[in-house]
Order: C-alpha cells, then structure tokens, then sequence
C-alpha cells in the first residue's frame, strides 16, 4: 500500500501539534490513507518538541526531531523531506492554515499521475492589514526577481518520492524550497484553495523576517540582483550625460547656478549606486562564503524515539 508522507515545519507551535496531530490522523485514518507525520521543531523556545514526542508515543505514526537551534524554515522542510519514507510527500504548515481537506485532492492527483500537486492559493483569507500589505510586497518582490507567481505558490504541495530525491541530491546549502519545485519540472497539476485561520498562537513572520527571507531566498536561487548592479551603472551615466548637456546649455546661455550643488547632488546620487551595488555584490559573497564552508544544513539535537530510516542519531547533520 502506498504511504503519504507530511512533512510539518514547527516554530513555537506548541499549541498545534496536538490539534493538527487529531486532524490529520482522523482525516487520513477516515480516507483509508497510510501515513506518517514528521514534524521538525525548528528550534522552538517553547514545549514544541515536547508536544510532538506526546504525540508520538501516543501515535506510531507521528515523528518528530528537533534543531539544536533555529535554522529556518527552508532547513525545516528539508530535514523533513530527508525523514520522509513515503510514496509521495506534502509539505504544510503546523498551523493547518493550510486546509487539510485538500490533502485527499492532492492525494488522488498524485494517484492518477501528477508528480507534483500545487496548492495555489485563491484568498488569503483574514489577516491583520500590516501583515497582508508586508506579505503581499514581499510576494511581488519574489515574484519579479525569480520570474514565477509567487503570490499563488505557496509550500503547501505534494511531491512525488523521485521529486524529493531530485531535490535532496542537490548539493547547494542556501535552498529555496518553493521556487527549486517549480525548477525541478515534472508534471505539475494545480489544487486552489483558502487561507484558513490559525485557530492557536499568532503568525511568527514580521515585515523584516518576511523581507530577511525574500533577500535571502532570491540571492539562493536568483542572479538577477548582480544583473541590477549593470543597470545601475547605466543609469547613473545616462544620468550624468544629461546633467552635464543641460549644465553645458546653461552655461553657454550663461544662467549657469554657481556653487557646488549640482556636484554634491551628482556625488550623492552616484555614491548611492555604488554602495548599494556594493552591498549586491557582498551579499553574493557571503552566499558563496556559506557554500564553500560547507556547513551543514540544519543539526538535529533530538529525535522521537520511534525514528527510523535516514536520520540516525541526536548527532545527525545535514
């Protein structure tokens, strides 16, 4: 019998896990679906992880490891992808914003031949205006650098087990999970469906997490910020073209200004390309700096007691 596999991230969601670990087993259990839930508490600072290995002792098939500190959500996901042993695999989040009745939708797109099921979001449902308007530019800012709808996309998908040995086989360290399924191929079929409430605890992403995560995922999987730097450059020279045509101009009619505005302002605009270019620049390097490290992924400080397969030990890095 094919097994379904999801792969929950967890971040201070100590009031989910045994609300989403009840809806799903009951949801699955009543759809004659073989399952597992992997959550991986991405360093919580509450009883997260203590939730999950309840849950685990009172469900064999709820898994749980914990991060030795918090390394992201991306990290998250793909420690999860690493434990995953099933046939196919979804990814969603622990606050079940993401409806658990598309599940079996996925789950039968996946039956008939879809290798990977995206969930495409039609409403966003309610959220407090400060955090819809940070979230909506943060998805127009991914969306124009990466060239891909992400205010649709979401990590709420299924992917087929051979998708998630494509994706673990690569050897990058800064991953973005979202736009690298997109990359992959393979056949894609669309699932649409609403943003749903949190019934517990409130939304851990801020205006500058949201933003953080943008610069971090673009210049992960996008050279188009170094292709900024160019257009840069272009502008402040067009630009200078032109203010010395119309300075020439005004001196030959002679109403030219005297002082040094002209030159400050021209010093100023020029410097502030160069600095933010500059930052492009360094922010690449650092990225290149993360992967020639070779650091691990994530460290896995705790795992429940009835893990099995890839993650072997409280020691395991990735």
């Amino acid at each position: 019998m094919a097994v379904l596999s999801i792969v929950l991230p967890a971040y201070n969601e100590e009031q989910n896990i045994p609300n989403t670990v009840t809806v799903l087993s009951n949801l699955l259990t009543e759809k004659e679906i073989a399952y597992e839930l992997i959550f991986i508490s991405d360093g919580s600072r509450d009883g997260t992880f203590a939730e999950i290995q309840k849950a685990a002792e009172g469900n064999p098939n709820v898994r749980g490891a914990e991060f030795s500190r918090n390394f992201g959500k991306e990290a998250a996901i793909f420690a999860g992808l690493e434990m995953a042993g099933g046939d196919a695999v979804i990814v969603m989040d622990c606050d079940l914003q993401h409806p658990p009745e598309i599940i079996p939708k996925m789950w039968q797109q996946w039956l008939e031949g879809a290798e990977v099921v995206e969930g495409i979001k039609q409403d966003r449902g309610k959220e407090k205006l400060g955090y819809k308007l940070s979230a909506g530019l943060f998805y127009k800012v991914m969306s124009r650098l990466i060239k891909i709808d992400m205010n649709a996309s979401s990590d709420f998908k299924l992917l087929d087990h051979k998708v998630v040995e494509v994706l673990l086989s690569l050897p990058e360290r800064n991953t973005f999970f979202r736009a690298l399924s997109f990359w992959a191929g393979f056949r894609t079929v669309p699932v649409y469906y609403e943003v749903q409430e949190r019934q517990f605890g409130e939304s851990k992403w801020s205006f500058f997490s949201l933003m953080k995560y943008a610069i971090t995922n673009v210049t992960s999987f996008s050279t188009l910020p170094l292709q900024m730097v160019t257009v840069m450059g272009v502008i402040s020279i067009l630009f200078s073209i032109v203010l010395f045509i119309q300075t020439l101009a005004k001196f030959l009619s002679g109403t030219a200004v005297e002082g040094f505005t002209t030159v400050i302002l021209l010093i100023l605009i020029i410097g502030g390309f160069l600095m933010l270019s500059l930052g492009i620049i360094g922010h690449y390097l650092a990225r290149i700096y993360e992967e020639v490290k070779g650091r691990p992924r994530y460290i896995i400080s705790k795992v429940t007691e009835n893990v099995h397969g890839n993650i072997i030990g409280p020691w395991k890095t990735k």
